[in-house]
């Protein structure tokens, strides 16, 4: 891990990450592979300035899915790193907010 802007890939919008960051103070992101709690908390806390609560790390496991046109034509999706990240209460990441 050369730095911590190499840490965090992405935030993840989904239904449920928005239902988290609204009413858990939760944040979701997809990370690097070798990325750890602490680094993990640091790139957040450094880069948007913030106070961290918590940190919980997911690997999510590759999956097979088809092509749209052919069915039989199977594809494998890569496996990626998840962590969901607990804010102080009176904090928040304006990436996640809507339009205001």
């Amino acid at each position: 891990m050369a730095t911590i802007y190499d840490v965090l890939r992405r935030p993840i919008i989904t239904e449920k990450s928005n239902y988290q960051a609204g009413d858990l103070h939760q944040y979701v992101f997809e990370v690097s592979e070798d990325a750890t709690k602490t680094l993990v908390k640091d790139a957040i806390e450094t880069l948007y300035d913030v106070n961290v609560v918590r940190v919980n790390i997911i690997n999510m496991p590759a999956k097979r899915t088809r092509r749209a046109r052919s069915r039989r034509v199977m594809v494998r999706r890569s496996g990626y790193k998840k962590a969901i990240v607990t804010l102080a209460p009176d904090d928040t990441i304006p990436v996640f907010e809507g339009v205001k």
